[in-house]
């Protein structure tokens, strides 16, 4: 019997390690056998993940059957098509008291794959009613609350130590100015406890400066011990979701900031990638060489001593307490905050995203608020806001992390 999730990530975070996990997910059973053996085995503090295949994501499951059938590429392991008995197969052996096993799958409707993961004997997930709606369907807003509030319901009744992490922090994965990150991430933090979850994780997706990063998430632990309480929770930190550097040198630089920055910032666990992310889906062993940088990486890292206070914990404050007002119950809140503005994510295509706020990159390489809608933050200083980004900058604000770390450090050339 594994060690509950929660309890097994509060425990080697508390002995002074940091959890490092892969993003892995394969559609033939052995290969997801093996590549969850391979991480638990690790020279690192790691816990497993299945990853789900897009088809599972959005529910259409006879494209799943059929691809399975016809040896057709998946790009995740099929969860609900190869049902509970398989994956406990997969798991057998595997799972265990010092290696629990989490599902992702970025689903707005993820009612069949929580009864599945349930009956093959799992109890972590992650994704939220807004952070896998609004990116990645067209399912509607309100639609999607309900669907997560069952979800919810399901994992909470089914066991009393279930958690489920939020991907609020990962909005987009990129070009979303850190207080906005923080706030979504604490709301559905907060959602989650109003739906019977006692043990949660929020999120923080890695952006374009090292120093305002840590000073969110330290702003999103801060927020997490004032409006979670009796909740058991963590802060985990994502390596960068935007373009990677396509060279290894630069995969690494960018994988070894992530890690300096999980440890800085006090979260307790990493989700890494790996030097093959920019070109095609990672092979196991890319998976571990990655969690085993990581590791190496955090080991030799000290603590961080603070960072200077530029508004991120006042600005995310001030949003989770605006939707907060709007209604207790956050199932009725969010989708609210979303119609009238209150939460507007750059650049999301999404129908019920305003589109009126717009971020970009300063002269520092910090992500700022050049129009902030109606988001109850007020409005940058005029001195501060560019001119509208077009598309040329837009492509320029989105590669800016791959340049970076793809170039060389000065007496590195060639590197």
């Amino acid at each position: 019997m594994s060690v509950p999730f929660g309890a097994f990530v509060a425990r080697e975070h508390a002995a002074g390690r940091l959890v490092v996990q892969p993003r892995m997910g394969f559609p033939a059973p052995d290969v997801m056998r093996d590549g969850l053996r391979r991480t638990r085995d690790a020279a690192a503090t790691t816990v497993g993940t299945l990853t789900l295949d897009s088809y599972t994501r959005v529910g259409d499951l006879v494209t799943a059957a059929r691809a399975l059938a016809d040896g057709a590429p998946l790009n995740g392991f099929p969860l609900v098509t190869h049902g509970p008995e398989v994956t406990r197969e997969v798991l057998a052996g595997v799972l265990g008291p010092d290696f629990p096993v989490q599902v992702r799958h970025g689903s707005a409707a993820p009612r069949d794959i929580v009864a599945t993961l349930v009956a093959a004997g799992l109890d972590a997930t992650e994704g939220g009613p807004v952070s896998y709606c609004l990116p990645y369907s067209r399912t509607p807003l309100r639609t999607a609350v309900r669907h997560w509030a069952d979800a919810c319901a399901r994992l909470a009744a089914a066991s009393g130590t279930a958690h489920l992490e939020t991907f609020g922090g990962c909005m987009l994965g990129q070009l979303c100015p850190p207080g906005l990150l923080v706030a979504i991430s604490v709301l559905e933090a907060i959602f989650f406890a109003q739906h019977g979850l006692r043990s949660v994780s929020l999120s923080y997706a890695q952006q374009t400066d090292p120093a305002q990063d840590e000073e969110a998430v330290r702003a999103l632990r801060l927020l997490a011990a004032r409006y979670l309480p009796g909740v058991e929770w963590h802060v985990v930190v994502y390596a960068y979701m935007g373009v990677y550097p396509r060279t290894p040198a630069g995969a690494a630089r960018l994988l070894t900031s992530a890690a300096r920055l999980a440890v800085r910032s006090g979260a307790a666990r990493l989700i890494v990638k790996t030097a093959a992310e920019a070109h095609r889906i990672p092979t196991v062993a890319e998976n571990v060489d990655a969690l085993e940088l990581a590791a190496r990486v955090a080991a030799g890292t000290p603590a961080g001593t603070g960072t200077e206070d530029t508004g991120i914990h006042a600005e995310a404050t001030a949003l989770v307490e605006a939707v907060l007002d709007l209604d207790d119950d956050l199932a009725g809140a969010l989708p609210t905050a979303f119609a009238r503005g209150l939460l507007d994510v750059p650049y999301c295509l999404h129908p019920d995203n305003a589109g009126r706020a717009r971020s970009y990159l300063d002269a520092g390489g910090r992500l700022q608020w050049a129009d902030t809608g109606g988001l109850p933050i007020g409005p940058p200083s005029r001195a501060a806001r560019p001119h509208r980004t077009g598309s040329a900058g837009l492509l320029a604000a989105l590669s800016h992390v791959e340049r970076k770390f793809d170039t060389p450090p000065p007496g590195r050339a060639g590197a």
